[in-house]
């Protein structure tokens, strides 16, 4: 009989040991998932500081040329600080609004071939290129760990364990389909000004429209016989 007792308490304490060491091999899990994406996010936050950097350089090397582009250059400006504020879905939204913002300023300079031209501006192109490839490569890095973290998150068992641990599911880094479409710029005023230009210098040297030269009028009636 006693023997028989201490099987049992045996087994029941194995069987509380196994279940402890589940618990602690998810919990575990959940830290180990969670501090992936948290090391993704910091390298993600690292390219956006860098782009947070480059962006006053870039407005200051081509707001001497795009006179008629200030909107465009005071909403790169304007968002410049929301790459670097807020939850992982608020960057990911401004870094794409900025994106296409920066495609904009980029397209429009194709009309400026002395700031085309520019070393300082290429550098600059170039520097803010290479940072969004950087952050498109990491962005696929901490997607990858969100949506491993939360399907650990939201399968059995460790969905029976992780509101109680106080793990919650995290944000994937990227832009609802609204916000993906390209910044509108206006060229209207790029278009205008060269033809206002060409209009104050002068007018044209021909005669003025709507005056015609008219025939000869013809008389009327015979002319008078000789005698």
């Amino acid at each position: 009989m006693a023997l028989l007792l201490y099987l049992v308490v045996g087994a029941v304490v194995a069987v509380v040991l196994v279940i402890v060491g589940i618990i602690i091999a998810i919990y575990n899990g959940f830290v180990s998932k969670r501090n992936r994406i948290q090391d993704a996010s910091a390298q993600i936050d690292v390219q956006l500081k860098r782009r947070y950097d480059l962006i006053p350089n870039l407005v200051n090397s081509v707001k001497g040329y795009m006179k008629y582009e200030k909107r465009v250059l005071t909403q790169v400006t304007q968002l410049r600080s929301s790459i670097v504020s807020g939850s992982m879905q608020d960057k990911a939204t401004a870094n794409n609004q900025i994106s296409q913002a920066l495609k904009s300023i980029f397209a429009v300079a194709e009309n400026y071939p002395d700031l085309k031209a520019s070393q300082n501006f290429k550098d600059l192109q170039d520097q803010l290129m290479d940072t969004e490839d950087k952050i498109a490569f990491v962005r696929t890095s901490y997607n990858d760990y969100v949506l491993d973290y939360n399907n650990s998150l939201q399968t059995f068992p460790g969905n029976a364990l992780a509101a109680r641990f106080g793990f919650r599911p995290a944000d994937f880094f990227q832009t609802p389909d609204e916000e993906k479409e390209p910044v509108k710029v206006d060229f209207d005023d790029v278009n205008q000004q060269p033809a206002a230009l060409a209009q104050g210098r002068g007018g044209s040297s021909g005669p003025p429209a709507g005056r015609r030269r008219g025939r000869p009028k013809k008389r009327h009636g015979s002319p008078q016989a000789s005698p």
